[in-house]
């Protein structure tokens, strides 16, 4: 029988976190939706602040998933596309949870992949700023 044992990011880090992002987004004053998955693209914890775009809730859900679907940050799905085939651009795009812009990063321990956090409610550069400020100096990020 073939067994693979997959890591995956636990429920106390998932939690710091969101907090953190949540953190790092109300000292700048913005409203965000923030979620992290485990490594199979399930949430493990989403939150947001009240009066946080009410869209935003699904785009963190999804910008998280597109991370662990595919691995890297969402940010550069924009670079990788433009160097891609209008095929691939188009068929891309048109998937259900697909998110091709910045706000979900990898979280990685040991440089595995474990889980992603998606965050959305500010402009793209805000996403991926809350995100980084979440993983800076959490012990899973690496």
């Amino acid at each position: 029988m073939d067994i693979e044992m997959i890591a995956s990011l636990g429920l106390g880090s998932a939690e710091q976190l969101a907090d953190r992002a949540l953190a790092a987004a109300g000292e700048a004053g913005v409203r965000i939706c923030v979620a992290v998955v485990d490594r199979a693209g399930y949430p493990l914890v989403f939150k947001r602040h009240p009066g946080a775009p009410f869209h935003s809730i699904e785009i963190a859900l999804d910008k998280a998933y597109t991370v662990v679907s595919f691995g890297p940050a969402t940010a550069k799905w924009d670079a990788r596309l433009a160097k891609g085939s209008d095929m691939l651009r188009h068929g891309l795009m048109q998937r259900e949870r697909f998110i091709g812009f910045g706000g979900g990063l990898p979280v990685k321990h040991e440089g595995v992949l474990v889980g992603a956090i998606g965050v959305s409610g500010g402009s793209e550069a805000q996403d991926v700023q809350f995100a980084e400020a979440a993983l800076a100096g959490l012990a899973v990020g690496g």
